[in-house]
């Protein structure tokens, strides 16, 4: 009998969860996201995209014409019902894991991994497109640096953390299946250990 690769003990073990990339702007977790959903032969979805299509406006317009607390509520109305879909990897907008809500339905229903990244990094990537509500400001450059400030420490919360950088993006994809099999080893581990108490 052949032996089982991490790729597919990965695939088997997650079950009915979603694999929830999380992260800043910017962190790559669409174009990492749709490689992992690749490799995995999982279905990929675009959180961002899918507010977009319920609402059938862009995310720059809902924010113009309603406000971002209007954005944040739809956006976590709409992630919970991909949630719930699983299995699946979900690449989340860089707000989506701040809500206290979100994060406990993750821990239910998913494996959140957190695309982390230097600010530099994600500075030259976000100014290469000028389609960010939140950078739309005379200091776009500080409003990273706060939005870092203020994340950084909710996404460290994060089941995983996978540094993103300038390096092939097969390479971050296969970091992660790494992570997440360990991550389900213990799991399965710490499972196992519970049943044989006496």
């Amino acid at each position: 009998m052949p032996t089982e690769n991490k790729t597919d003990r990965v695939r088997r073990n997650i079950g009915h969860r979603c694999l929830v990339l999380v992260g800043m702007m910017g962190a790559g977790k669409t174009t990492i996201g749709r490689r992992l959903a690749t490799r995995l032969n999982l279905p990929f979805v675009d959180v961002d995209q899918e507010i977009e299509n319920a609402a059938g406006q862009s995310i720059v317009d809902i924010f113009a014409q309603h406000g971002e607390d209007y954005f944040r509520a739809g956006e976590q109305r709409v992630f919970l019902r991909l949630l719930g879909e699983g299995p699946s990897i979900l690449a989340t907008g860089g707000g989506t894991f701040m809500n206290d809500e979100t994060r406990k339905q993750v821990s239910k229903l998913g494996i959140s991994i957190w695309l982390k990244a230097d600010f530099d990094i994600l500075y030259k990537r976000v100014s290469r497109r000028n389609h960010r509500p939140l950078l739309q400001t005379d200091d776009p450059k500080q409003a990273l640096l706060d939005l870092i400030t203020a994340r950084d420490p909710i996404y460290a919360e994060a089941d995983i953390i996978v540094k993103s950088r300038d390096v092939p993006h097969e390479k971050v994809v296969s970091e992660i299946v790494e992570l997440v099999d360990d991550h389900l080893d213990t799991e399965i581990g710490a499972s196992t250990r519970r049943e044989q108490k006496p």
